[in-house]
């Protein structure tokens, strides 16, 4: 402990001057240097210079800039940054992330310390166990990632969509459709498959074989070995790597690289009359399925794939994994893929859409005895977060169910607030003809604020990621800034997506995408509302000439930018007044 304040005191100056140094980043410049480092990394790997990309992961390893950047991302942008390790240390304040950059500049390789075991409900009863590092060890593993992670993204499958940047669940369903959907289809039978406790049970000697001479493996051996806290009692790791760090997800998709190729399930799909079609396999991180011809070649599926995976330590969860017909259907991702009459249908599963009822009964029985405009608030972030989620399928008879489930239990909430009302004081007090542009009367809220029905989010196709196109390729920059600018979310606010759309989706503070592609669990209800506000209240609009200063709200004036990148611009004008 004496070491690392005196690491503090020698190296960071005062609090003032920790907030001063982070505030004066220059975050497109730096996010620039680590997206050209990480492009470098991907083209070297692709072209089988393997010296050469292990010379500039150093380089990253290096890098002031990646420092900066995996800081702001684990202690300022990510949904966890107000999750404490061990240490019960965070960093929320502008001088705890430069006292935070600072220390790990100085001395960036210190021993990882234990991570700390807490559990999450999950959507069977069950509980979920999470690894959560110390914030320092959290930053590290962005460091690490940045430099290992375009290496992998130059080798990985086309149809693994986990966890990876720019794909995501409906990439991995419109894989699906794409492989099932033709008349002709001749995979009719499904591998369903489920791993038992992947995070848990990765075999750490295959994970370190896997990367080789890569320039961080002692750290990532670090991470792998630090141990749990759980009650103040400490438990050492010899398999498995905790979910809930940064770097775990990578290391799951590299110890499940070559699934596909193993049991000849990589290629390409035929059309026309040939007599054998060749297995197909979506992954999306530990979640799979592998769509066969016969029955036969499912169970065969299975046998190759149990010795592939006997080395990297993990087995099927036989209770769960199955072999099904189309026809019968099988859940993946939250939904329901099943063919019907000779046509594939995509529709929310059966427990997706319980969950959702659930969750929904839950906040309006919480806000009973608020206001209608504190109950919009809580309840319209998941409706918004899970219409959008199942936009891409066949869901208008789902979103018309749900809202009539939803009406119901307002409706409920109304009545308990106002028992001595009549039912057309409530109808007159609550449900109205809020939603400008809409002729429904029947909107729950008030003028200033109401309630999004799930009815209201279009249905929009999905366009997948083409094969194995990665945003590490410097070739593809123009095909990526395309798909950042179509994925802007629904809003209410046209402005935003005129805004959004004139500056291709990007940032104009720090170049990035406004809208940061990530995956997420679609068993975890509470995901949809953190997407909704990642995404729609994620950014803001900002007067490049201030109002204060004459400038006008012509849509010239304006320009949408991350609400980091505009509270940090505006912190920069504070300090700039005259005292």
């Amino acid at each position: 402990m004496a070491e690392t304040t005196e690491v503090v005191s020698s190296v960071n100056g005062t609090e003032g001057g920790d907030a001063e140094f982070w505030n004066s980043i220059d975050w497109s410049q730096e996010e620039a240097v680590v997206r050209r480092l990480r492009q470098r990394i991907y083209r070297a790997t692709r072209e089988g210079d393997l010296k050469q990309a292990r010379n500039l992961q150093k380089l990253m390893l290096r890098s002031k800039a990646n420092t900066l950047t995996s800081v702001r991302r684990v202690a300022q942008q990510s949904t966890g940054r107000k999750t404490a390790g061990i240490d019960g240390a965070v960093a929320l304040a502008p001088a705890d992330r430069g006292r935070l950059a600072r220390n790990i500049l100085a001395k960036p390789d210190i021993p990882a310390r234990p991570v700390k075991r807490v559990y999450i409900p999950k959507a069977n009863g069950k509980r979920r166990p999470l690894g959560i590092p110390v914030i320092r060890d959290r930053a590290n593993q962005a460091r690490v990632k940045n430099a290992l992670e375009p290496e992998w993204e130059a080798r990985f499958e086309g149809r693994s969509y986990g966890f990876r940047p720019g794909r995501g669940c409906h990439d991995a369903i419109e894989a699906i459709f794409h492989v099932a959907s033709p008349k002709a289809a001749r995979r009719l039978w499904v591998l369903d498959a489920d791993l038992s406790a992947a995070f848990d049970r990765i075999s750490h000697q295959h994970i370190m074989d896997s990367l080789g001479f890569f320039p961080g493996r002692e750290q990532i051996r670090g991470w792998l070995r630090a141990g749990v806290m759980e009650q103040n009692t400490f438990a050492h790791t010899v398999e498995g790597s905790p979910q809930g760090g940064v770097i775990s997800p990578l290391l799951l998709n590299v110890a499940l690289h070559g699934m596909g190729d193993a049991v000849g399930a990589n290629q390409p799909l035929k059309r026309g009359r040939d007599k054998y079609s060749p297995p197909a396999l979506i992954r999306y991180a530990d979640d799979f399925v592998g769509l066969c011809s016969t029955k036969e070649e499912a169970e065969g599926l299975k046998n190759k794939l149990s010795d592939w995976l006997e080395p990297r330590g993990l087995t099927f969860n036989e209770e769960k994994t199955r072999f099904v017909h189309l026809d019968e259907g099988f859940d993946f991702l939250g939904f329901t893929v099943r063919r019907f009459k000779g046509k594939l249908i995509i529709k929310p599963s059966k427990g997706a859409v319980r969950r959702a009822r659930r969750r929904i009964k839950e906040i309006i029985r919480s806000h009973r005895g608020h206001s209608e405009e504190r109950l919009v608030l809580a309840l319209s972030p998941f409706t918004r977060g899970w219409a959008t989620y199942y936009r891409h399928v066949v869901s208008s008879d789902t979103f018309g169910k749900l809202d009539t489930y939803t009406y119901t239990a307002l409706k409920r909430w109304a009545l308990y607030n106002h028992p001595n009302k009549t039912g057309r004081w409530i109808r007159e007090r609550y449900w109205g003809q809020f939603a400008k542009g809409r002729r429904d009367k029947w909107v729950f809220g008030s003028p200033s604020r109401h309630l999004h029905k799930f009815s209201w989010t279009s249905i929009v196709r999905h366009a997948a990621v083409k094969g194995d196109y990665s945003r590490d390729d410097p070739s593809l920059e123009e095909y990526w800034r395309n798909r950042a600018r179509k994925r802007m979310p629904q809003t209410e606010s046209k402005q935003i997506l005129q805004l959004a759309y004139r500056q291709r989706g990007l940032c104009t503070r720090c170049g990035q995408d406004l809208i940061e592609g990530a995956g997420f669990d679609p068993d975890d209800v509470r995901d949809w509302a953190r997407w909704f506000t990642a995404s729609c209240r994620g950014v803001h609009v900002h007067h490049v000439v201030y109002r204060s200063r004459g400038g006008s709200d012509h849509l010239s004036n304006l320009e949408v930018i991350h609400a980091q990148c505009h509270r940090q611009l505006h912190a920069g004008d504070r300090k700039k007044e005259p005292k």
